[in-house]
């Protein structure tokens, strides 16, 4: 199966593990990362050059020459997947909060069930895994995640996890067609999207959330404290603007 993942790229020449990157490309799966480079402004568009000269087979760039936010540079990078018609495609966070060991755990959840359009990762703290969160973050998350299964009408756990994969289709193109409206809470948008394509009842078929095994912190986030009540802001924007639409 050929896989395409997104990594949005800003300022990350000293925190992009690399050598992670490198080792999961060499063991057989049939993986290619896109990096989107979201206009940084230290090195961090050679070093994603470098990769691809490296092996041009597994690494490609998007470069946007200004900073458009995570949002837009997600988007840019899965309509550049999408171009090479991969069987799955979805994004991942650069700083890999998520390992890379989990993505095989999802390509199952396709193969195991057809019906699964989408698999997003969701951190539950359950015995026997190592899910580590800054604790305010972490509460501050599970307020926003109860609003936010209201608004989409969808018993969602988890949609700030910065890892997704999705089945390729001829109807996800018109899914990131357009910009978002949020630059922060990015991933609700496309949930809103696809429930509005599919109708509540399908899409909550179609959406597998799967409790992945480890999630560590790292240092050097971008997310601030203050971005809390943006998210609030941008969650109440995207309720009026696909509840009006539905």
């Amino acid at each position: 199966m050929h896989l395409i993942i997104v990594v949005p790229c800003f300022n990350e020449e000293r925190r992009l593990p690399v050598d992670e990157f490198r080792r999961f490309t060499a063991d057989g799966t049939r993986v290619e990362f896109c990096f989107v480079n979201d206009g940084s402004t230290d090195g961090t568009l050679r070093l994603l050059e470098s990769l691809h000269d490296e092996d041009p087979s597994r690494y490609f760039v998007v470069n946007l020459e200004q900073n458009s936010g995570k949002a837009e540079a997600v988007r840019r990078g899965m309509l550049a997947a999408m171009e090479r018609r991969p069987d799955f495609f979805g994004f991942w966070d650069a700083d890999l909060a998520t390992p890379l060991s989990e993505v095989r755990a999802f390509l199952d959840v396709f193969t195991a069930l057809p019906r699964i359009e989408m698999v997003f990762a969701a951190r539950v703290r359950l015995l026997g895994r190592s899910i580590s969160r800054n604790p305010s973050r972490h509460y501050f998350g599970r307020v926003g995640a109860t609003l936010i299964s209201s608004s989409l009408g969808l018993a969602v756990y988890d949609t700030q996890c910065g890892a997704k994969l999705f089945r390729m289709s001829d109807a996800m193109p018109e899914l990131f067609a357009k910009p978002f409206l949020s630059r922060w809470i990015f991933d609700v948008e496309i949930i809103a999207r696809f429930v509005r394509q599919r109708g509540r009842d399908a899409a909550a078929r179609a959406i597998y959330e799967l409790p992945i095994e480890t999630w560590h912190d790292v240092k050097g986030s971008k997310v601030k404290s203050g971005d809390f009540l943006k998210a609030l802001r941008d969650l109440w924007k995207i309720h009026r603007a696909y509840n009006r639409r539905a």
